[in-house]
C-alpha cells in the first residue's frame, strides 16, 4: 500500500497486493482512462463504513429482488447461532446435498450472499457464516489476526458441517477459504475464490523493524496510540453519515442496481453493537499490520484440491492480473472472467451462480458425502 493509502505508518501493509498501490477497502471505482487514488482521510472514513458498519435507517422489507432472482429473507434478529470460544457466531443453512460453505468479505455478512444462497440451495446444502467481529456474530474485543477467522471456519466445519465441503470466499473470505483448505485438507474438497484478498511473497512489503528504544517504548508509542484513537474516533463518527454510506456502497459496484435498502441495512445493523467502534479501531490499527506474513504462495503451495477463480475484471483493487497469476501458480484451477467489480456474487449473481454450479458438476462430486469423523 502506498503512503497515500495509509492512515498511519503502521497501517501500510495491504491485504490485496502491494504492487497495486490500492487500499484493502473499496473507495472509488476507477474508469479505464483514470488513475485510481485514495487519500489517507478517504481510506479511513470511507473504508471504515465497510469495515464495521454504520447506523442508518433502512427498509429492506420494501425492496424487491432484482431481475426476478430469489433472495434470502432479511432477518434483523438473524438466523442461527453457534458458540465458538465463548462468542456467538451467526450462520445460515439451507438446502440438502454436498455442503458449500460461503465466507463473506471484510465488513460484510451472510446477507451479502442473498442472491446466491437460494439458488445454490436447490442442489447443495449451503452454509454461510459471519466472521467474528462482523455481521451478526459477536463484536469480540480480541486481538484480530487473519488466523482467527481461519480457526473459526475450521471449527465450524468440524462442529457444524461435519462432512466434506466446498469452501467459497469473497475478498478477505477468499484468503480465509484458502487457509481453511490447507488447515483442513481432509474435509475441503474444493475452493472457489471471488476477487480474493492476499498477496504473493514477492509483492509483500517488508518493513525494517528498528530496535525499540526506551523513548520509543514509553513516550512515542503511547502518544501515537492516543492520537490514533482520537483521529479514528472522529473518522468513525463521520463515516456514519448517510451520504457517506451511499457513496461507499456505490463505489464497490460498477453497476449499482443492487445497492438497495437491503444491502445498506445488512451493513448498518451491526453498528448498533456497543463494541463496533472498538472493533473498528482494532481492525484498522492492528489487523492490517500483520498481513505480510500470510501470502498466497505459502498457502497455494500446500493446497491440493480443485480451485475456481470467479473474477470481477472491473475491480480496481484486485484486478484480473492477480487472477491470472494465481492460475499460473496453481495449475489445478479454472478461471472465469466476469464483467463486475469487487463483489461479483452480488452484482452479477446469475453469472456467478451458473459458473459455480457448472464447475461443481464437473470438478466436485454432486451427491451428498458420508459424514467423517474429525478430531477436536
Amino acid at each position: 500500500m502506498s503512503a497515500s493509502c495509509a492512515l498511519t505508518p503502521s497501517v501500510r501493509t495491504e491485504l490485496f497486493s502491494s504492487s497495486s498501490k490500492r487500499s484493502i477497502f473499496p473507495a472509488q471505482i476507477c474508469r479505464p482512462r483514470n488513475k485510481c487514488e485514495i487519500s489517507r482521510r478517504e481510506f479511513a472514513i470511507r473504508g471504515g463504513i465497510v469495515a464495521s458498519g454504520v447506523s442508518v435507517m433502512g427498509t429492506s422489507s420494501a425492496s424487491q429482488s432484482v431481475q426476478g432472482s430469489e433472495r434470502l429473507a432479511f432477518k434483523p434478529e438473524g438466523y442461527n447461532f453457534w458458540e465458538w470460544r465463548g462468542h456467538k457466531i451467526h450462520y445460515v443453512v439451507q438446502g440438502e446435498g454436498l455442503p458449500l460453505v460461503l465466507i463473506h468479505g471484510f465488513g460484510a455478512s451472510v446477507f451479502h450472499w442473498r442472491y446466491n444462497i437460494p439458488e445454490l440451495a436447490k442442489k447443495y446444502k449451503v452454509y454461510a457464516l459471519d466472521l467474528l467481529g462482523f455481521g451478526w456474530s459477536d463484536k469480540a474485543l480480541i486481538e484480530y489476526d487473519a488466523m482467527v477467522w481461519t480457526d473459526q471456519v475450521i471449527d465450524f466445519m468440524k462442529e457444524v458441517v461435519k462432512e466434506p465441503a466446498v469452501v467459497v470466499g469473497n475478498s478477505l473470505g477468499g484468503f480465509t477459504a484458502l487457509s481453511v483448505a490447507v488447515g483442513l485438507p481432509e474435509q475441503v474438497t474444493g475452493v472457489a475464490l471471488l476477487n480474493s484478498a492476499g498477496q504473493f511473497a514477492a509483492e509483500s512489503r517488508k518493513r525494517e523493524e528498528a530496535d525499540e528504544t526506551v523513548i520509543t517504548k514509553f513516550i512515542v508509542k503511547p502518544l501515537k496510540e492516543i492520537f490514533q484513537r482520537v483521529v479514528l474516533g472522529f473518522l468513525f463518527w463521520q463515516a456514519k453519515q448517510p451520504s457517506r454510506i451511499e457513496s461507499v456502497l456505490k463505489s464497490v459496484y460498477v453497476d449499482s442496481t443492487n445497492v438497495d435498502d437491503y444491502l445498506v441495512e445488512s451493513i448498518s445493523k451491526p453498528a448498533t453493537d456497543p463494541n463496533a467502534g472498538e472493533v473498528y479501531y482494532r481492525l484498522m490499527t492492528r489487523f492490517l499490520t500483520n498481513q505480510s506474513r500470510y501470502t498466497l504462495d505459502s498457502v497455494l503451495s500446500k493446497m491440493t484440491c480443485p480451485l475456481l477463480l470467479l473474477w470481477g475484471d472491473l475491480d480496481p483493487w484486485v484486478g484480473p492480473a492477480k487472477a491470472e497469476k494465481i492460475k499460473a501458480f496453481y495449475p489445478n484451477s479454472s478461471l472465469v472472467h466476469l464483467q463486475a467489480g469487487h463483489c461479483p456474487h452480488d452484482e452479477v449473481p446469475e453469472a456467478v451462480n451458473k459458473a459455480l454450479l457448472d464447475w461443481l458438476s464437473i470438478n466436485v462430486a454432486s451427491k451428498p458425502a458420508s459424514p467423517i469423523v474429525l478430531e477436536t
